[in-house]
């Protein structure tokens, strides 16, 4: 949902992975169809702030930009909302620059737990296979980055068609198990490029999703 779209609407909660913002390596090898890293930076600002609305917020999963800490300062100011990093590999060349000023974020953690709608999210740049929550089915997904489109992407999508087709007995209050259903495997990898480099609402991401949610 755009910003235009959403006007009287409270806070909304949107997600993204792998921006790499200045990191013209990454530009051509995920293939972004991009003349320069200055253009697909000014680009990604542009689509994000059109998605965000200031009061929002934004959850990063992992490898925000390849700046120092002054470039990741300038960033974090021209994208709208409130911003949280769930931390990257490539994280670390700002975070760890004396010159970052940390206030920009609303905190900074390698892995997070939130409620979203009522529904839990995992968080971590890193994709958890087995996430807290699984057994809930629908009521907890687990969102991630780091893998891109990549071979180890395909990979893990293949668990997930694998795992859906298991069959389980959920324990009922009382003791004793329920009737068998399909094992939840709710990974959804939120990388840039799937959501043409705008921020996404969990909803939006679930639509967006590939391989659909176990109902």
């Amino acid at each position: 949902m755009a910003a235009a779209e959403s006007k009287g609407i409270p806070g909304m909660r949107f997600y993204i992975a792998d921006c790499h913002f200045g990191h013209d390596e990454v530009r051509i090898l995920d293939g972004r169809k991009f003349s320069s890293v200055e253009e697909m930076d000014a680009v990604m600002v542009e689509r994000w702030n059109e998605a965000v609305r200031e009061k929002d917020e934004v959850v990063i999963l992992g490898d925000l930009c390849m700046g120092k800490g002054a470039q990741a300062n300038e960033l974090l100011a021209s994208l709208h909302g409130r911003k949280y990093l769930v931390t990257g590999n490539h994280d670390r060349y700002f975070l760890q620059d004396k010159a970052f000023q940390s206030d920009r974020l609303v905190w900074v953690k390698p892995y997070a737990e939130m409620h979203d709608n009522r529904r839990k999210v995992v968080l971590c740049h890193y994709p958890i296979i087995c996430y807290n929550g699984q057994y809930h089915g629908d009521s907890t997904y687990m969102l991630y980055g780091h893998v891109h489109a990549t071979a180890d992407y395909d990979n893990i999508r293949r668990f997930q068609r694998e795992s859906m087709e298991i069959q389980y007995q959920p324990k009922v209050r009382g003791g004793g198990l329920g009737e068998p259903r399909p094992l939840a495997c709710n990974l959804i990898n939120c990388f840039t490029m799937f959501s043409d480099y705008r921020p996404l609402t969990l909803d939006q991401w679930i639509a967006n999703a590939p391989i659909p949610a176990v109902l």
